[in-house]
């Protein structure tokens, strides 16, 4: 279950992808105690509709959007706190997030394969006639110039990663695919820190040590989170990818 609660607070007016958000809900009648229980018979009370076993789901309440519970939500949703998603475009479905993050590493990976080239160098590629495994693929990047391109290869993806980030929300996958990265708290491009941490997170394990079992962690993170769908690198960077069309 994810655990991030966003900060209230109101968001600048130039990001057209801005969600409103939502205040909770204040007690009635100015008591502090909130308002008294309905009557027998009356909507929410005993026997009444959206009283437990009295309509469809929940007790008759609807189900809060996203698994997160609104204000007044009266099954865990926090206790009046706003909904964080409410307002927000729906969340990325996985596929779109999938093809979204191929088409990137094709976009940074075709360029720097190609100008490796002339350079002969072949750090990725396991030479079965020599008898190398994948440890001695790894060993590669380490080794003579393989740390400069590990390091440049870093520069590049982390870089293109944060760019598109800042700049609109939307690299060239997410933008093919209608996605956009959102701040969890109030819906606005991510800024400069918060991209710079979330590419960082995405990028870095996978270039210098874990370029298999990274990729798999962060997306298993991503499936289980609920009900926000956060990967490692978004919960870093406290963002969510939303649908921008």
């Amino acid at each position: 279950m994810s655990t991030d609660q966003p900060p209230p607070g109101e968001p600048p007016e130039e990001d057209p992808f801005l969600k409103k958000p939502q205040e909770p809900t204040p007690p009635s009648g100015g008591s502090p105690y909130g308002s008294p229980p309905p009557p027998p018979g009356a909507p929410g009370g005993p026997g009444g509709p959206g009283a437990p076993g009295g309509g469809a789901g929940h007790g008759g309440f609807p189900p809060p959007p996203y698994g997160g519970g609104g204000a007044g939500d009266p099954y865990g949703g926090g206790g009046g706190m706003p909904d964080p998603l409410a307002g927000m475009p729906p969340l990325a479905d996985f596929g779109r997030r999938l093809a979204a993050r191929v088409i990137d590493v094709l976009i940074v990976t075709i360029p720097l394969f190609l100008i490796q080239l002339p350079f002969g160098t072949q750090r990725y590629v396991v030479d079965t006639s020599k008898g190398e495994d994948v440890t001695e693929v790894i060993a590669k990047s380490y080794d003579g110039s393989g740390l400069l391109w590990t390091l440049i290869g870093i520069v590049a993806y982390v870089g293109y990663d944060w760019w598109f980030t800042k700049k609109d929300g939307r690299t060239l996958g997410k933008k093919s695919m209608g996605l956009r990265v959102a701040m969890l708290n109030d819906g606005s491009v991510p800024p400069s820190n918060a991209s710079l941490s979330r590419a960082a997170v995405l990028w870095v394990p996978t270039l210098v040590c874990c370029f298999c079992l990274w990729p798999l962690a962060l997306i298993v993170s991503m499936l289980v989170d609920k009900p926000y769908k956060q990967a490692l690198h978004d919960k870093v960077a406290k963002t969510v990818v939303v649908k921008s069309t």
